[in-house]
């Protein structure tokens, strides 16, 4: 076997690629590219031609390329890489929405204890909560105070409380006039546990200055008979920062308001509320003429809110949902028993009653009573809720 140059002595004779002439015009001498005419001299170098059998790519004549030099590249596995791709934004989501939930519940303020009401009615059909929006300036600095227009009277009061009922035939919200003329009952002190005597007949929002929201929840349960399973409430400086958490809301505005006390200032037709507007929009009570309208107009506020909060661009957004959490969360004082499920059903009630998927009144009224009150039609009220109670289609309207 004869050796090649470079080739240590071993392997194949290398197959050129392509012929080599031996004679023609502008060649050696000799008529080659060699030495007077004989065979070409290899010089070991390597100018590009292939070699069989070396193993590397290309090989020779025949064989099949090396795999890895040069070969085919498979196809992409797309299908493989959709369903990884899934899995793993699944994953991230899961891991989101369950660190969301247990950040959003730690910040609940659970602080009402329903279980020292005396006396309560049994429960019907359906969910009941009781929404409390009081003018607790608590968190509001003075600079605050005055943007908001809330004053600097101290302690909390009630500004307007609700009914929600979430029922099988549907949701009803109940505005329930703080000037209503009620009974407050015999009742458990929420501090003292001492039990104390019915102090007679007041204005609604009498029984939440004496006692707080438990005796709030008891007089209503007094005079209505529902049963109240959770209560929500929220003050002013909350109201305010989750309307600008949101960007504002968007209402259409009934007619030109203006009125220096709550200081509503609206032109007539559809416009976006910042908090301070909003605030003032559902505090406007003397330009309004009467707090039966005040509390339609909180209650058409409300469920805006409550529409535009639930909304997808809210929801699944980070940037939009955490300050709007944020900022109600900090604020809003719930009973001991409230999770975040019954939060949401709550909002998505209000939003449903906005998109009039329910019932939204005022408690029916007989007429007035002392001290400029309201007194309630109580037939019809007892009608009414009877028909919450029994899960029944609503009927009663109020005037």
């Amino acid at each position: 076997m004869t050796d090649w140059p470079n080739s240590g002595g071993v392997g194949p004779r290398p197959v050129p690629n392509r012929a080599v002439p031996t004679t023609g015009p502008g060649n050696d001498p000799g008529g080659g590219y060699g030495y007077g005419g004989h065979a070409s001299y290899d010089s070991g170098y390597n100018t590009g031609q292939v070699y069989a059998g070396s193993g590397y790519a290309g090989g020779g004549p025949g064989e099949p390329a090396a795999p890895g030099y040069g070969g085919a590249r498979p196809a992409p596995d797309w299908g493989r890489r959709f369903k990884t791709g899934l899995v793993t934004l699944l994953v991230v989501l899961l891991v989101w929405s369950v660190g969301t939930y247990f950040w959003a519940d730690s910040k609940l303020r659970r602080e009402v204890d329903l279980s020292t009401v005396m006396d309560r009615p049994e429960k019907g059909e359906g969910t009941t909560y009781l929404i409390v929006g009081s003018d607790s300036r608590e968190g509001l600095s003075d600079e605050d105070r005055k943007k908001l227009r809330t004053g600097s009277a101290e302690g909390k009061r009630t500004d307007s409380m609700i009914i929600l009922h979430v029922g099988p035939e549907g949701n009803t919200m109940i505005s329930l006039p703080r000037d209503s003329w009620v009974t407050i009952p015999e009742f458990k002190g929420s501090e003292s546990g001492k039990t104390f005597p019915s102090p007679g007949a007041r204005k609604l929002n009498a029984a939440y200055s004496m006692d707080g929201a438990t005796l709030l929840v008891r007089t209503v349960e007094y005079n209505t008979g529902l049963h109240i399973d959770h209560y929500a409430e929220i003050g002013f400086g909350g109201f305010a920062s989750i309307v600008d958490a949101l960007g504002g809301v968007e209402m259409d505005i009934p007619r030109d308001i203006k009125d220096k006390n709550s200081g509503a200032d609206f032109k007539k037709g559809r416009q976006t509320l910042d908090g301070a507007q909003a605030l003032a929009f559902v505090r406007n009570r003397y330009e309004a003429g009467s707090d039966l309208e005040r509390t339609k107009n909180q209650q058409k506020f409300l469920s805006a809110l409550a529409n535009q909060a639930a909304t997808p661009s809210t929801v699944i957004n980070p940037f939009r949902l955490y300050p709007t959490l944020g900022a109600g969360l900090d604020t809003l004082i719930v009973d001991e028993d409230m999770g975040l499920f019954d939060l949401a059903s709550m909002f998505w009630a209000m939003k449903g009653v906005s998109g009039g998927e329910g019932t939204s009144m005022n408690m029916p009224i007989a007429g007035s009573a002392p001290q400029g009150s309201l007194k309630w039609d109580m037939a019809r009220v007892k009608q009414l809720v009877g028909q919450l109670k029994n899960g029944e289609k609503v009927t009663v309207r109020a005037d």
